[in-house]
């Protein structure tokens, strides 16, 4: 790798793994765009170039949870008892998107509905609504059923599931700074899930650049992960210290530009 893309790389993983524990998402959101584009400028054809990024963030998503986790945790903000019960549905709905319906889809498919799913993720963010103070989480069965409905959507996204488990469980009257924190201890379940679904389904792919396994590429995952590893925990201190409101508006506004990206790469695929 050229030093640019080494420096790029690291600039991605510092602004993700911030993001991650800020805001809980897994930071699939901003990755798969940048990773998609870096991905295309060293000669990666573009329906390939989509699934690779997706997957590739996915394996970030493993460390960044962990070092976002633990920061939420030393807070007592996770909620355990939501991630016993969502965790089982998770495991299950990663493995059906991964395993079949991530290798059957186009690149060209999975960018338009990252696009469309991401955009509307953005709106729901911008507009902040609240829940009917009554509500309050399913039982057993709604509990892996919207495990398995977060587990699915982020391995077609490749995100950690925090830009759905986040609004479910403020829409179920969990505290805003719980949901984030339980939505960084859900997002390891659901990238192990998945990059292992990813590195099945990307056994004998062709034309896979070097240093891929599977869908994973490899280099991107060790820059990104170390970089992210190390701001996730700034990111989390933030988030029990600044106005999230706020600060989720401003991300949904740079969500809307780099959905309109994937829906432009998607529709030119």
């Amino acid at each position: 790798m050229s030093l640019v893309l080494v420096i790029e790389l690291v600039l991605l993983g510092v602004g993700s793994g911030f993001l991650a524990g800020l805001l809980g998402i897994g930071g699939g959101m901003l990755m798969v765009p940048f990773l998609t584009f870096l991905l295309s400028r060293q000669g990666v054809q573009a329906d390939l170039a989509v699934k690779m990024a997706i997957a590739t963030s996915m394996a970030t998503i493993m460390f960044t949870a962990i070092a976002s986790v633990r920061a939420h945790h030393k807070r007592g903000a996770v909620r355990w008892d939501i991630v016993k019960t969502l965790a089982p549905g998770i495991v299950l709905g990663s493995l059906v998107a991964s395993l079949g319906v991530f290798a059957l889809l186009k690149g060209a498919y999975l960018a338009i509905f990252f696009g469309l799913f991401v955009g509307f993720s953005a709106t729901q963010m911008f507009l902040d609504k609240k829940p009917k103070p009554t509500r309050q989480l399913p039982g057993t069965a709604g509990r892996l059923a919207a495990g398995s409905a977060i587990g699915f959507l982020s391995g077609l996204v490749g995100a950690g599931g925090g830009f759905v488990s986040v609004p479910f469980m403020t829409w179920c009257n969990v505290a805003i700074h719980n949901a984030v924190a339980t939505s960084a201890a859900l997002g390891f379940p659901i990238a192990v899930a998945n990059v292992a679904g990813y590195l099945v389904a990307g056994q004998g792919v062709a034309e896979l650049p070097p240093g891929a396994l599977g869908y994973v590429w490899l280099p991107a995952l060790a820059v990104i992960a170390l970089a992210s590893f190390f701001t996730a925990p700034y990111g989390a201190r933030a988030a029990h210290a600044l106005p999230v409101a706020m600060l989720k508006r401003v991300f949904a506004g740079m969500l809307y530009l780099l959905a309109a990206y994937m829906l432009y790469k998607g529709l030119t695929a």
